[in-house]
């Protein structure tokens, strides 16, 4: 029987002829020795890879990001549902109901703003002065407007023929929504009213909007920021100069609330209305802005704070991406007119149809023929 091998070669001394025996390569499945780099070496670290490093990232980012959406979900949520507390349960009554999302359905949205400042003799006034009604369509990415001046005088269902804004202060805005519909045929899915005096600390906190003034102003004395009668009585009024203008909310109050210019006699109450849609129009962009978005989670309450409104939160963030989404240089801006010059009696145009189809898509914009005939505009307001 043969002995076994040793594991090992014996050297009697002196040199052996032959090649030194290579060292072993390793077999299939067993791992190669870690390189030695002497005593007190520091082993290598091993690095993420690039496909795993961006993986985490994005990880990181989602994460992030539903925390986002989470925490302004309540925030908003929290605003709103004070916000529909508010409104008057016969409100929603006369309402037209709507199926399907906002975001891939047309719908019809009722914007009134009212303005019941401790100033002025208005603290009992709860007129509407501002009438609009907003409609989306969402597959073009577009947005319309229809401004209804507010001393249009039209039958007010249980009060006689009045002027439309008289509806608000009669019945609240069940009762405006009654009339309006009645009056346009338009169905009214839902219903937004816009407190004017509290319109302030929203744009505040929005930390100003952009105003594009179409001509200078010079208003009357309204208003007076000075505490004594002397003092007010030298003060020659508000002052706006023309262009884009940076507005905190007393200065946009303010210029919503002209309704004589010193330095154009020719303006009428179209042009006020037309100041107030240009500042719901710079809020309203301010609003679905990016920043904004940001900030959501944080100052979400504080924004719907004005507002009183059928609207839930899914509904208004719904609302918002719409208006985001929308080209503003294609939105269309339409008025009604009316019999309102010198001796007018109010009546509404004959050519007021005319304008509702174009509101509604019907018909392609054509601007207004005179001063208080009705129209639409494509990218801007309409002026006077």
């Amino acid at each position: 029987m043969a002995p076994d091998p040793k594991p090992y070669r014996l050297y009697r001394g002196g040199r052996v002829k032959g090649k030194v025996p290579a060292p072993a390569r390793p077999t299939r499945g067993s791992r190669a020795p870690a390189d030695y780099r002497g005593p007190g070496a520091v082993p290598k670290k091993r690095r993420i890879g690039r496909g795993r490093l961006i993986g985490l990232i994005l990880l990181v980012l989602l994460l992030l990001v539903i925390v986002w959406a989470v925490a302004s979900w309540f925030a908003v949520a929290n605003g709103v549902s004070d916000a529909n507390a508010r409104l008057d349960p016969n409100a929603k009554l006369a309402l037209t109901h709507q199926n399907g999302l906002l975001l891939s359905h047309s719908t019809t949205v009722l914007l009134l703003g009212t303005d019941n400042a401790r100033v002025g003799g208005r603290e009992g006034d709860r007129h509407s002065d501002s009438i609009m009604l907003l409609r989306t369509d969402p597959s073009h990415h577009r947005l319309y407007y229809l401004s209804i001046p507010r001393d249009l005088v039209v039958p007010i269902p249980g009060a006689g023929t009045q002027k439309i804004n008289a509806a608000f202060q009669v019945g609240g805005p069940a009762l405006a929504i009654r009339t309006i519909h009645d009056f346009t045929s338009l169905p009214i899915n839902h219903v937004v009213v816009v407190n004017f005096a509290d319109f302030k600390d929203l744009i505040n906190a929005l930390g100003g909007i952009d105003v594009n003034v179409p001509s200078p102003i010079r208003s009357n004395r309204f208003d007076c920021p000075y505490a004594t009668q002397a003092r007010c009585d030298q003060w020659p009024g508000w002052r706006f100069a023309k262009g884009t203008q940076h507005m905190n909310g007393e200065r946009a109050l303010i210029y919503s609330r002209i309704r004589e210019n010193q330095l154009n006699p020719a303006e009428t109450d179209f042009t006020r209305g037309a100041r107030q849609q240009a500042v719901l129009n710079a809020v309203s962009s301010k609003l679905t802005s990016v920043g904004t978005l940001l900030r959501l989670p944080f100052s979400g309450a504080s924004f719907v704070k004005p507002l009183t409104t059928d609207l839930t939160t899914s509904q208004l963030l719904q609302l918002g991406w719409v208006r985001f989404r929308s080209d503003g240089g294609s939105s269309v801006h339409c008025r009604l007119g009316g019999d309102f010059g010198g001796g007018g009696t109010g009546a509404p145009s004959e050519d007021n149809p005319t304008a509702i189809a174009m509101f509604l898509g019907k018909s392609a914009p054509q601007p207004p023929t005179g001063q208080f005939e009705p129209g639409c505009v494509i990218g801007h307001t309409l002026q006077q």
